[in-house]
């Protein structure tokens, strides 16, 4: 199993506890690793009353790749990268192979995954599932709109091969895995000429002199991502570090050194893993505090061109195996939600519920989003979205999620499936407005629920 793995899978055992990277809500199922197309076949033909999901390597926050009493099918068995276009710049690979393992390969040859999230141990399969989104969703949308085709083992047993622009396609991408198990992908790549990133730094005073050098600038880079400071209050609440950037050329990179020798090379740094135990209530207001304040002011007030490793930019906490366990034991949730332009007040108002709340968050990002993508319900759509990080154990923390819902919902947002763990279901049907169609194109390809999960069963999906 990869390192960052959550569990160890074993075919054929008894129930084991499956949780998401969150560590809340853990449930207990079958765990099965199809090393084959046939042996996925035969899998998910012998799910059982109790139906199955496919799950990648465990990096969805809550529970959409779990499946109580039932089977869980991790895919990293199916791992191969078949095919590279060099000169076309496509790769077809199993959905098990992993964003890491492809800019293992793609890099040298000059080539770059065309949308990776904050983490690359993540497979092909997981990131057509979750429609993944990164920093430059504003330029170039999110994962699978670079998916040309894919192929699709569905519930009676059958493979499908299916292209982009048809419904199938659509409520795959983004459909959390329950049309069916994806098998492989043929995904359009980024060409690059280096390994390394020319990224500009900056600091935001607030949340409004954040919001408006966005607004005003954004469209300069192709990667952009804010880190905000959601413990600030009074004149500073919002104040954001803004990290840009886009792909460093050649003649960036300065003569006579080892990155202008070998340009394309991939060298991820690695640190100690976060210890197995750590004491509840580490990340509390005072410790991420004293984070937040030092993280604000050790960055630049203004630096550009700043040549960091891909690894850096994109995946800093991928250097820390298992960094989800500095929440201790209780876990943490991931919150996601995004609100359309337009809704900048609503975006105001929920920051400052969460500022005045005082949640505890060091891992906040503030993105704006392009024109969305038409997976049925994939996530992102015109906007600003949020992400936070909050420690499950927080006093009152269900009661409070449950407002910035409804502030979210009265706004015409939505939040993202990936990372959920506890939307109540009332809510779904406004945030996701295809969300009868997805119901029924599952319906007729799956009519005995054969593909299911924990997240699917709360929500009614």
């Amino acid at each position: 199993m990869p390192v960052d793995s959550p569990y160890t899978a074993v075919s054929g055992t008894g129930p084991v506890p499956v949780t998401g990277w969150g560590r809340t809500a853990p449930t207990a199922a079958r765990l099965v690793r199809p090393r084959t197309y046939e042996e996925a076949v035969a899998a998910v033909r012998s799910c059982g009353a109790r139906g199955g999901i496919a799950r990648g390597l465990g990096r969805a926050y809550g529970d959409a790749a779990q499946n109580a009493g039932g089977a869980v099918l991790d895919m990293t068995g199916l791992d191969r990268v078949h095919t590279i276009d060099a000169g076309g710049g496509t790769v077809l690979c199993d959905a098990g192979v992993s964003l890491h393992r492809l800019m293992e390969v793609l890099l040298p040859l000059g080539w770059f995954v065309p949308v990776t999230p904050g983490t690359r141990y993540v497979t092909v399969g997981g990131a057509i599932g979750a429609d993944i989104h990164g920093k430059n969703h504003h330029v170039s949308g999110s994962f699978t709109r670079h998916v040309l085709s894919l192929d699709l083992l569905t519930a009676d047993g059958e493979i499908l091969t299916v292209s982009r622009g048809t419904p199938l396609f659509d409520a795959t991408a983004g459909g959390m895995g329950l049309t069916g198990v994806i098998l492989t992908a043929t995904v359009r790549l980024q060409p690059v000429e280096t390994s390394l990133m020319s990224v500009d730094t900056e600091r935001a005073t607030d949340l409004d002199d954040l919001m408006a050098r966005l607004t005003a600038t954004d469209h300069r880079y192709r990667y952009s991502v804010a880190w905000i400071d959601l413990l600030a209050r009074g004149r500073s609440m919002g104040r954001s570090v803004l990290t840009r950037g886009d792909h460093a050329p050649l003649d960036a990179l300065p003569d006579r050194t080892r990155a202008r020798r070998d340009p394309l090379a991939f060298r991820p740094g690695r640190l100690p893993a976060a210890p197995a135990f750590v004491p509840e209530g580490l990340l509390g207001r005072t410790t991420v505090g004293l984070f937040n304040e030092l993280w604000y002011r050790k960055a630049p007030r203004a630096r550009t061109g700043e040549l960091q490793r891909i690894s850096a930019f994109f995946h800093p906490l991928d250097g820390v195996p298992h960094w989800n366990r500095v929440y201790g034991r209780g876990g943490f949730v991931q919150y996601q939600f995004v609100v359309g332009y337009g809704q900048e007040d609503a975006l105001r108002r929920i920051v400052h519920r969460i500022s005045r709340r005082r949640c505890p968050s060091f891992l906040a990002v503030l993105k704006r989003f392009g024109d969305g993508d038409p997976g049925w319900l994939s996530f992102p759509m015109p906007g600003w979205t949020l992400a936070l990080d909050i420690p499950a154990n927080l006093p009152e923390l269900g009661g409070f999620l449950d407002e910035l819902d409804e502030e979210v919902a009265a706004a015409d947002g939505r939040v993202y499936l990936a990372k959920d763990a506890r939307l109540r279901p009332g809510l779904l049907a406004s945030m996701y407005p295809r969300l009868d169609e997805f119901r029924a194109l599952r319906g007729e390809l799956d009519p005995a629920g054969v593909f299911t999960s924990d997240l699917a069963r709360r929500l009614g999906l």
